[in-house]
């Protein structure tokens, strides 16, 4: 089998890249390189560049690959982003995977795991998320990940495709610290970039519902969630998924936003005191995963800490400033 990986020279697509040569399935990355770094994919995986939008250049490399699988991580992802550009989001969000999933259809391709969100949940008021909850995003980022869920699962039943839906939480670390993340939109990077530039790290808002009046969040290695995918390939591959799934991809424990500074401050030894400024629209108090039906239907568990999350995207982000690793 041959597998094509949208966007698999970024951050999350190399590590799942990495996963599947590893283990020893034949991929092939198509990407625009708006985000993805070339020097990520192990030698020898063909790189087409190329977006998701282009029916013509995925219906060829589909055919020239004998591609026999797809996973769509191609998207774009920032929330505040998808507010200030909604129509960008859903054209390149919504329309790449429509484009997609023509040329998956017209290729008889009957496997597809799609790159879903946590952010289709939107701000549920329970402990515990399960695929059950009831969905509503809060912003346009997270509407096109739950529109793109339904067209996924449309596009499946009409054409016979296998199809499973994985709802990531919020993602951090590296594999190794040429895999690491290069942007500086999430948490961890966002922190050691103020420190790097001699400033304290932000909490926005420490008034919520909480133990310690800041956000929990379910965070979980880029490691983990890269081999959550190897597992549903492997479901997929097996017959072990007949018509679609949907999991959530997640540790199942919360960490505040405080607790998650400290664990900073320890591994980086800069233990300033952070800043609080006001909430941001739209951060729900809690948001943390039930993993429980990806272990039972994917026999996949989350391994790492979030110690050992930080510990590898600090070395990292060291490396991308060529600085020595701790």
């Amino acid at each position: 089998m041959t597998w094509l990986i949208t966007g698999g020279a970024g951050y999350i697509g190399a590590h799942v890249v990495r996963a599947m040569t590893d283990a020893g399935e034949r991929v092939v990355v198509l990407d625009d390189l708006s985000a993805g770094v070339p020097a990520r994919l192990p030698e020898g995986v063909p790189l087409v560049r190329g977006s998701a939008l282009d029916g013509e250049l995925l219906t060829k490399v589909l055919a020239e690959h004998g591609a026999t699988g797809v996973l769509h991580l191609a998207a774009r992802k920032q929330p505040g982003e998808s507010v200030a550009q909604p129509t960008r989001y859903y054209r390149e969000n919504l329309g790449g995977l429509a484009t997609l999933l023509d040329a998956v259809a017209e290729a008889g391709v009957k496997r597809f795991v799609f790159s879903s969100s946590a952010a289709v949940y939107g701000d549920p008021h329970v402990d515990l998320i399960t695929e059950d909850t009831p969905c509503a995003p809060v912003n346009p980022y997270g509407e096109t990940k739950l529109a793109g869920e339904w067209l996924v699962r449309a596009a499946g039943r009409a054409h016979g495709i296998d199809t499973v839906c994985l709802r990531y939480f919020n993602v951090a670390g590296a594999a190794v610290p040429e895999l690491a993340d290069t942007g500086v939109f999430n948490i961890v990077p966002m922190v050691f970039d103020r420190l790097t530039r001699d400033e304290a790290p932000r909490i926005f808002g420490d008034d919520y519902p909480t133990p310690d009046g800041t956000c929990i969040r379910d965070y979980i290695h880029v490691a983990d969630l890269a081999e959550a995918h190897l597992a549903a390939v492997r479901a997929l591959a097996e017959g072990g998924v007949d018509g679609d799934l949907t999991l959530n991809v997640g540790r199942g424990e919360g960490v505040s936003v405080r607790e998650l500074i400290t664990v900073i401050g320890e591994v980086t030894g800069d233990t300033r005191t952070p800043v609080v400024e006001a909430r941001r629209p739209g951060d729900p108090p809690r948001a943390v995963a039930s993993a429980a039906l990806a272990s039972e239907r994917l026999g996949w568990t989350a391994r790492r800490s979030v110690r050992e999350m930080v510990e590898s995207a600090w070395q990292g982000w060291q490396l991308l400033q060529g600085a020595p690793r701790a």
